[in-house]
């Protein structure tokens, strides 16, 4: 599956709420400076460019430090109020740092159930918000990167619609790739691995007690998977096509990923997973605090 049989990228999430409060609020505040008074309860400084004014405006709605609307309806009021917080709050979700939490087990041991993980917007380039339009390009993606991505729905279920996934490329377009009996190919070249023993799973991933763990030495980005004891996941022989990626879940026997349902569209990437800056399933763990491979 690709592109063109991906359901659509928006999706009523944090950020296209945080963008439909924001235009309201600046909407109403406009329509008080011009039909309710707004103008007369501050002069603005004149020093100012008419272009100075309007950028203060539009980050703060008002034209200058001074100006109050506390004889103004409450609703101008918040609107006022709140709104730079959150236009700050858009801007950094929307082209820098974006949060997210892991709620499953697919992507262990790397990451755990209850992580809260940190994703850069900027790292492959700048994207205009909501939609994820690329607008400056800096990189490609790269084998062994775990990226967070909207889901491309390709079989148009409602209940995926709009949901967030996390996994890991381990092929890129053009690649031909094998994965049979938890075994790696990519381009005919047979990865290597090495034994790291038996895992001990902790708080939800307990029943992943007992799997194999081993580290997979895909390019220069080796990174720990786990294995199912009691028989080989899902194989699958595929060639990425243009523009789209394969990803797969570190779990490899519980991951839904690319062997499933496709492959993940370029355009529908939102950033890369770089750090995890909380985690709490069971208990708080600071230890989990960090980077990760």
């Amino acid at each position: 599956m690709t592109i063109e049989n991906a359901s659509s990228f928006f999706a009523w999430d944090v950020s296209a709420y945080l963008a439909l409060f924001l235009s309201v609020a600046f909407m109403i505040v406009i329509i008080d400076q011009l039909f309710g008074g707004a103008s007369d309860l501050a002069p603005t400084q004149k020093k100012k460019s008419f272009v100075a004014k309007w950028f203060y405006f539009v980050c703060f709605l008002k034209f200058n430090k001074s100006e109050k609307y506390l004889g103004r309806p409450k609703l101008v009021q918040w609107s006022a109020e709140f709104y730079p917080v959150l236009l700050l709050v858009f801007l950094l979700r929307g082209f820098m740092v974006e949060p997210f939490r892991i709620p499953s087990n697919s992507m262990m041991p790397t990451l755990l159930t209850g992580d809260f993980i940190l994703v850069s917007k900027f790292d492959y380039g700048i994207s205009l918000p909501i939609l994820n339009k690329k607008i400056i390009e800096f990189k490609k993606p790269e084998r062994g990167d775990v990226i967070v991505f909207r889901y491309p729905n390709y079989e148009k279920n409602s209940e995926y619609q709009g949901a967030d996934f996390i996994k890991r490329i381990v092929a890129l377009p053009g690649d031909t790739l094998s994965y049979s009996s938890d075994h790696l190919r990519i381009n005919e070249e047979k990865i290597s691995y090495q034994d790291l023993g038996i895992y001990q799973g902790v708080e939800s991933g307990a029943g992943m007690t007992g799997f194999k763990h081993k580290r997979e030495l895909l390019a220069n980005s080796p990174y720990e998977i786990l294995l199912d004891p009691n028989g080989h996941s899902k194989g699958v022989k595929a060639t990425v096509p243009a523009g789209h990626y394969f990803v797969m879940g570190d779990n490899r026997a519980r991951s839904s990923d690319s062997r499933f349902w496709g492959f993940v569209p370029e355009e529908y990437i939102i950033g890369k997973a770089f750090g995890i800056w909380m985690h709490y399933d069971d208990s708080l763990k600071l230890e989990r605090v960090g980077g990760f491979d």
